[in-house]
């Protein structure tokens, strides 16, 4: 069975909705998910998430309203955004990083638009995940380990933002890489062309 990472912060819209997308991914795929904290690839690779940027950040919301209503996902965005997701993330590795926490955590967010750094809803979202001893679990030593393995994991793999997929080694970044990924299962050779090594040897000529 081949194995996928999957790299996810619930504080991204298009990781919420790469989730949805993990059905099509061929049966003999296993997904290993692993939870990271957006704003520490943003710290490692120096830039910023698109909430910081005034004219990306309207276009991100626009553009994932409209995608969320293409692809007839449920949708309903939290009333701040840029939020912490620490717990989130902590209270996923918890309940064992699987696809019915994660899912169950997106809902959360992206559907019932529960903040999980806001007290009220943080208590909302452990109820809903059976957890009330939520605050608990994610003090654990190991669970805040696990969280931080998992951002040295991406950091050293190469990853740059969320959502990643990461398939022998390759980087599949955004919702609009799934067909990409896809691809790339079904025809491991898809980097061995010409054109696509002519791609890995673009250079830069400047930098700032």
């Amino acid at each position: 069975m081949k194995q996928v990472e999957f790299y996810f912060d619930f504080l991204s819209p298009f990781a919420y909705l790469a989730n949805h997308r993990l059905d099509d991914l061929p049966g003999d795929v296993e997904v290993v998910f692993r939870p990271v904290l957006f704003a520490g690839l943003l710290n490692h690779w120096g830039h910023k998430g698109p909430a910081e940027i005034p004219g990306k950040r309207r276009f991100t919301f626009r553009q994932t309203q409209w995608l969320a209503r293409r692809m007839g996902v449920p949708y309903r965005s939290p009333r701040n955004i840029p939020f912490n997701p620490l717990r989130a993330l902590r209270l996923c590795l918890a309940l064992g990083a699987t696809r019915g926490a994660v899912d169950g955590l997106f809902a959360c967010v992206w559907q019932k638009g529960w903040l999980p750094d806001d007290d009220d809803d943080w208590h909302r979202m452990a109820a809903h995940m059976g957890a009330p001893d939520a605050s608990l679990r994610i003090a654990a030593p190991e669970v805040k380990q696990a969280l931080l393995d998992n951002g040295d994991r991406a950091t050293a793999a190469g990853v740059f933002g969320v959502p990643t997929f990461v398939a022998d080694g390759h980087l599949f970044w955004g919702v609009d890489a799934v067909d990409f990924l896809l691809d790339y299962l079904r025809d491991p050779a898809l980097f061995d062309d010409p054109a696509m090594r002519q791609a890995d040897a673009i250079g830069s000529s400047a930098r700032r």
